[in-house]
Order: structure tokens, then sequence, then C-alpha cells
């Protein structure tokens, strides 16, 4: 398989912005030279997860993962090393040049090319199902269907919503015709399988769904009423769409949701519309799934705060009821709207009652806490024990996602009067679980203690241009700290392999309690201020340790010589060697300038 050049990975390097990078899936803030968040690794509530810009390194300090930028988008996106690299060179305009000096097509490329076409198809067929809505005679009652719904314009514009007719013949002539090919329309996703000339969509009102760059990855189809079949119809799953880890409208909402660091989930496409024509731009939905851990995850990256918008009959009662769990085990607090104005969802709000009636209703949400026991108070009997016993069982999984002592503790008190029933007795019911079972703990690798000689490597390795001639001063055998040894012997494996960036350092040493404390150290340490007179002072400080030692070792061999019957032949020899050591340890103090960088 050809290999990405070198030298582009030393340009992305280069020139990749770490902050802009990091922050379309962590919400960053700025603190002095440094930015904070919430790791997007583990649940946490007050940042630990920081970022250095200029060393292009991320470390959570919470639950201790660490690395470059490259390494942040493989494990978040999973994708592979070089497939991040072209992702984010194409990102930065940086020409991709691979071994032997072309430019190939490797695999990565040809599926970003398949989906650069596939996206850029999607894009002419919502303009196609637009047209259908708004220009053509075939999409009237599509229209009056919308304006019976109060949808304005605006927001039919706002969504780009559309209409597919309901002839299934004409869309794939219509396609051939601009050039595709039949092979590409046939595994498009527009097409069904039985009938690969017959369009997936007919007679239904079309949303497309976008990604949260607002790409066109998939269509949702909704059937006017009247019409007989399944209400809605999506898109099938596909590697560019996966419904799960999708929500509606999230490229129109997210300006606001960074915003306001909140979110509001709806469960369908007309309550998201309506919720933003009436002015509740933060709005989103899942696609046809409950909500999901991956969407939550997805949030999480900007929002704080999910304010639930489900529909009041039974069925949405109990969506919300897992989307409460699904929140909360994702620490994003949680609340609840109630206040639906005896209507079932958003849509109706708006369509009954107008656009400030609607945001009127969304207004005041009940913590979802609150919402739990108000709804199991008519659930259950609790004005019997049987029935107070089923109410704290359902809630125990609640309570299993706070990932707080505290919360779980106010929690407990709160359910504790609300069904009037001794918070000890449902304390004890909480912790009455079975043990996780232990297994052999692993062995603990021995912490690692800053020192002035490990200090120094690290200033080196996060200034590799350094290394060298710092080599040429300092050996492997000058070094005392183990850790300080891994990064002299990752380095020096770096420079004969012509290896140069951080992550091909990372990479290289073979310690993982060494690599993350070295990506730690850059992300709180400012170690690229003045690195060549950091460095200076250090090689002087290993020169004069060794010197010392060297020194110390001829004086016990000195006295041992003037001990003996007879002075030894080489006892000259070993007084010169001594006055020349005693020469370069003035020398070092008094002329700096015998080592410098």
């Amino acid at each position: 398989m050809t290999r990405i050049a070198q030298s582009t990975i030393q340009e992305l390097n280069e020139r990749l912005d770490a902050v802009a990078v990091l922050n379309d899936y962590v919400r960053l803030e700025q603190r002095g030279e440094r930015y904070v968040g919430l790791c997007p690794f583990h649940h946490e509530k007050t940042p630990s997860f920081m970022v250095n810009p200029d060393a292009k390194l991320y470390h959570c300090f919470g639950c201790g993962k660490g690395g470059t930028v490259i390494n942040f988008v493989m494990e978040m996106d999973k994708l592979k090393f070089p497939e991040v690299v072209e992702l984010l060179a194409k990102r930065f305009a940086i020409p991709i040049v691979y071994e032997g000096g072309g430019y190939h097509n490797t695999e990565s490329q040809h599926n970003d090319k398949r989906v650069s076409e596939i996206t850029e198809l999607y894009s002419r067929v919502a303009k196609s199902f637009h047209y259908f809505l708004t220009e053509h005679s075939e999409g009237r009652a599509a229209l009056r269907y919308l304006a019976n719904r109060k949808i304005s314009r605006e927001m039919l514009e706002k969504f780009r919503l559309g209409y597919a007719p309901a002839e299934r013949s004409w869309l794939f002539p219509f396609l051939t015709k601009k050039g595709y090919s039949q092979d590409f329309l046939a595994s498009s996703g527009l097409f069904t399988e039985r009938h690969p000339g017959a369009s997936f969509f007919a007679k239904r009102l079309i949303f497309p769904i976008a990604d949260r760059y607002g790409k066109i990855i998939a269509f949702g189809g909704r059937l006017l009423p009247g019409t007989e079949g399944p209400k809605y119809l999506n898109s099938s799953e596909s590697d560019l769409y996966k419904k799960g880890q999708t929500l509606f409208a999230i490229d129109i909402a997210m300006p606001q949701i960074r915003q306001s660091k909140a979110v509001y989930i709806a469960e369908g496409y007309m309550d998201v519309i309506a919720l933003h024509q009436a002015g509740v731009s933060n709005a989103v939905a899942p696609l046809g799934t409950a909500f999901t851990d991956a969407q939550a995850k997805l949030l999480r990256r900007w929002a704080e705060w999910v304010n639930l918008v489900f529909d009041t009959d039974e069925a949405g009662q109990r969506a919300l009821e897992k989307a409460i769990l699904t929140c909360r085990k994702n620490s994003l607090a949680c609340a609840v709207v109630m206040n639906m104005a005896n209507m079932k969802d958003p849509a109706d709000i708006l369509k009954e009652a107008g656009e400030e009636s609607l945001r009127n209703a969304m207004q005041n949400p009940v913590p979802d806490l609150d919402y739990l026991l108000l709804r199991y108070k008519k659930l259950f009997d609790v004005s019997t024990s049987e029935g107070k016993t089923k109410a704290v069982s359902t809630l125990l999984p609640y309570l299993e996602t706070l990932d707080s002592e505290v919360a779980r503790d106010a929690a407990i008190s709160r359910i504790a009067e609300a069904f009037n029933s001794d918070r000890g007795a449902i304390r004890a019911d909480f912790d009455h679980k079975p043990a996780p079972r232990q297994g052999k703990a692993p062995a603990q690798a021995r912490p690692i203690t800053m020192d002035a000689e490990l200090y120094l490597l690290i200033a080196v390795a996060l200034n590799q241009h350094l290394f060298p001639e710092f080599r040429t001063q300092v050996s492997l055998n000058d070094l005392e700290s183990p850790a300080a040894k891994d990064l002299f012997i990752a380095m020096e494996e770096c420079l004969m392999s012509d290896e140069f960036g951080m992550n091909d350092l990372l990479a290289r040493i073979e310690s993982d309690n060494v690599r993350n404390f070295l990506v730690a150290q850059a992300v709180l340490t400012q170690f690229f201020a003045k690195p060549e007179q950091l460095i200076t002072d250090g090689v002087r400080e290993i020169k004069r340790r060794c010197l010392k030692k060297q020194r110390e070792k001829l004086i016990v061999e000195l006295h041992i010589a003037m001990n003996q019957a007879e002075m030894p032949n080489h006892y000259e020899d070993i007084l010169a060697e001594k006055k020349h050591i005693d020469d370069e340890l003035r020398v070092l103090v008094l002329d700096g300038s015998r080592v410098s960088f």
C-alpha cells in the first residue's frame, strides 16, 4: 500500500490548528495560554481536558488520556492514521504527497471521493424535491398540508423541505442524463433494491437529513394524510448515514446549542421544525430510534443541558424515561417540558395555538427527577408498601446514572420525602447490589517524578529540531533517570528513521507511563518560550554532574594509591586527569558559552 510521504505529515503537524480541530469534538474555553473542556473519553462535570495549542497536544488529568491531534481524531472517529492525515490535510488545504513523489489514489481517497459524490448527488436530488414542492403542481397537496400545519415559507426553505412525486420512474433517467452511471445510482440508496430504476421515495413530503456540517447524508419521507402506507420512511443506513449517530437539524441548531450550552430534543421532524419556527432554534430530534448514547455524546461536545420534549402519550413517556437515563449516563443535566397546553406534541401546539403558545410551553421545564416522581406516583399506588417498593426500584437505575455522591444523596432524600419512605432504607436498596467480580489487579507502574534531568529531556522532546545538537553533547550513559533515558532512546530512533513529528515520537516511546507523563507536562508547562536557553542550562548541569562523578572516582583512586607501600606508576596520570576535570568544571562555571544551542 502506498504510504503518505513524511514531508506531508510534517507539514500537517506544522500547519494544523489544534484548537480548531478539537473544538469540533469538545467545547473548549481559553484559560491563559491553554484551552480546557469536558473530556470526551469519560464522564465529568469539572473540566480536566486541557489543550496546548503550541505543542498541539491534549491531555485529560481525569482519565489520563492524551496525545496529538491526529491521535485524538483517530480515537474519536475510529479512523486509521493515514485516513486522519488525509482528512486533516484536506481540511487545511495541504497537498498529499505519497512515497515516490506521486499523488496516488488510495483506498481512503477512493472512499472520500465516493462520499463527496454521494453528498453532491443528494444535494442535487434535494433541490429537485424542493422544486416539486414549491414550483410543481405535484407538490400542491404537500404545500397545503404544511400550510395547514402552520409551517412558514421561511422554515420550508431553511429545512430544504421537498416532495417526491408519485411517479417512481422519473428520477433514474433524470440523473443518468446528468451523467451519473447506472451502477453508481443503483448503489446510491435512492432507488429500491427490487427495481433499481424505481425511486425509493414517492408521494411523500421529504425531509433532508444533514450531518453537522450541513451536507445531506440521507432523507426522511412522510406520507400525506389519506395516503396508504407506512407513515414515515427513511433512507437505509450506510457508511455515510448511521441513524443512531445522527440527529435531525443538528447543522441548523448547532450555533444556538454552542451559544446557550443547551438543547431541546423532540421526537420528530415536524416537532423540530415547529420549535424552530417558534424561536427555539436549538432543537433537534433522533431519527426514528430511541435517543442513543452516541447521540448524547455528540451533543455533549457543545451542550451541558438537555430539555426533553416528548409526546404526551404513553409511548412518548416511556421513551422519555429512557432518554433521561441516557442523558444522565453521559453527564448531561436534564429537564422535561411538561407544559404542553394539553396537546400531544410541539407540532400540534403550533397548529392549534400558534408560535407564542409553543414558545411559552417551552419555558420552565421540570427537573428530570421531579418528572419521574410525578410519573411514578401516578403509575404506582405509593400509599402501600408494595407500591413504594415498585416505585423506588424503578428509580434505582436513575440513581445509578448520577456521577456524584452528593447528587445521589440529595436524590435519595427527595425520593424518601416524595414517597414518605425511610431514606436509609432507600440507600440500602441502592447499595444492595451484587459486587462486581474482582479479577487480579494489574501491576501498577511506578509513578514518575519530575527532576531536572527529566525536565530537560522533555524540553528536548518538545523541540525535536534541537535533538541532533543535543546528542553531540549528551549521551545515553550520561543520564540517570529511567524516564529520561526512554525519551532519549525514542528520539534517537526517530532521528535514525528520519521521523520528526510528535506522532512518531509518541509511537516510539515504549512506556505508556512515560508517554502520558510527557504529554501531561507538555500541556501544563511552558517549554516553548526560550527552549535553547533552557536546554543549554540543562546540558551544562548534566556535564557538571558527570564531571563531578568522575572527579569523585579519581579522588578515591588517589587515596588508594597514596596508602600503598609504593606509589603506583599511573599515579601521575590520575592526578593529571583530576586536574583536567577541575579545569573543565571551572570553565563550566565561569564560561557558559562552552555549552550553547
